[in-house]
């Protein structure tokens, strides 16, 4: 049973991460025809000269309809007065009808949901190009947090995507790394956990696809991926419990990859987004060290 404390926690937590009213972009382009395929792009603030590494921001919400990237505007925002150029990337997620019998709504959609995180990636240089000329997309970190940060990961690896994979790239992509805040990074630890309520596994398809498709879609089977990686933990996180990061960081080290992982002691799931919080200038932190 979880501590009633470290709930008590987690939703004060949630409640100032949440708190923040949302920041509207500087501008908005489209990668697709479908409403949900849009990046909200936010300038660097206070650079008067020269280009600014690109962030790309995928956010969380157990990959569910009714989490959208709204929640991270501030987020994105906060990245921003850091200096760098911001892209919020949306994405098609689950039904907004229950999963069954459960309460909470269907995670994500195959394969849509991945055919939209692989188009806003490769469209992402070219639409920066005409949006913010100030974004230098051959400095682009990609971050996420908690089913974003699941996607962060996936997208770095579509060069190891097993082969026949429609979302598998030549090449790895140009990226200059990857930053994942509480990812849902090893699916099947996750599924043993029972993270977001089964998401990961509603999000492949249900029980009978699960197995089929993992190796499409886990970053914890899409190792070595050459990208530099690193994850940034609270380990007081009850909604993906830090099992899940380190395994897959372990996943990483059996395949010969070294992924920095960076434990935030009293932390929880929900301060990595949240510019009131001091875990999000450590994010801010861990890109920069990345991007520049």
């Amino acid at each position: 049973m979880t501590d009633p404390d470290a709930v008590e926690r987690d939703a004060a937590e949630a409640a100032s991460a949440f708190s923040h009213p949302p920041v509207a972009p500087d501008v908005t382009a489209a990668y697709g025809d479908h409403p949900d395929q849009v990046v909200d792009f936010y300038a660097p603030r206070g650079r008067s000269a020269g280009a600014a590494p690109l962030v790309a921001v995928l956010h969380g919400g157990a990959w569910r309809a009714p989490y959208d990237r709204q929640h991270v505007t501030p987020f994105a925002d906060f990245l921003a007065r850091r200096g760098f150029a911001v892209a919020n990337i949306e994405y098609r997620r689950g039904s907004s009808v229950p999963h069954q019998n459960a309460d909470a709504p269907v995670a994500g959609r195959w394969p849509e949901t991945f055919d939209d995180v692989a188009a806003a990636l490769d469209a992402l240089a070219d639409l920066a190009a005409s949006a913010l000329p100030q974004a230098d997309a051959r400095r682009t970190v990609v971050t996420g947090h908690s089913a974003g940060g699941h996607l962060a990961l996936w997208a770095a690896a579509r060069h190891v995507l097993p082969a026949g994979s429609p979302w598998k790239l030549p090449a790895a992509p140009m990226l200059r790394g990857v930053v994942a805040l509480a990812p849902v990074a090893d699916f099947t630890v996750a599924q043993e956990l029972g993270v977001c309520g089964g998401a990961a596994g509603q999000l492949l398809g249900g029980a009978d696809r699960f197995a089929e498709r993992l190796p499409y879609a886990d970053p914890a089977a899409l190792l070595p991926t050459g990208i530099a990686t690193a994850v940034v933990q609270g380990r007081g996180d009850i909604v993906v419990p830090e099992r899940v990061a380190e395994s897959y960081v372990a996943a990483a080290a059996r395949a010969g990859e070294l992924v920095g992982l960076t434990l935030l002691d009293g932390v929880g799931h929900f301060p990595l987004i949240d510019p009131a919080a001091d875990a999000c200038a450590v994010v801010a932190e861990e890109v920069a060290q990345l991007a520049w």
